[in-house]
């Protein structure tokens, strides 16, 4: 595990297998921060693009990281290996604004609703 001011060799795996991002980071860098440089070196052309933090999840050891929490509190572990990163996976979910017909479905959905009187 990472110790506090250790540095950790890090690269992100985009969702079609590219690698960016590649650089030591301190273990009291935050996720927030991370996800703020992903979004500054996202590859031009790809169909997907982040545009604000939230829209980007990283993913290490299965667990979906925190944005306010740092490398450390992540527990980020890494290789023993000489030369040796850590790759984290990167999940980029924009976020999806409801259409006006959506909003009108569910407004009706809770306006129709039916109501029963036993006497």
């Amino acid at each position: 595990m990472a110790g506090e001011g250790e540095n950790i060799e890090l690269k992100f795996r985009i969702y079609d297998g590219t690698d960016i991002a590649q650089n030591f980071y301190s273990s009291s860098t935050t996720i927030a921060t991370l996800k703020q440089k992903l979004i500054a070196e996202w590859p031009q052309g790809k169909t997907i693009t982040p545009k604000v933090v939230n829209d980007l999840k990283l993913i290490h050891a299965g667990k979906i990281l925190e944005n306010n929490k740092t490398l450390a509190d992540s527990r980020i572990t890494f290789s023993d290996i000489p030369g040796g990163f850590v790759t984290m996976h990167v999940v980029v979910q924009p976020r999806t604004t409801k259409k006006k017909t959506e909003k009108n479905q569910e407004e009706k959905q809770k306006t129709n609703s039916c109501s029963c009187i036993i006497v």
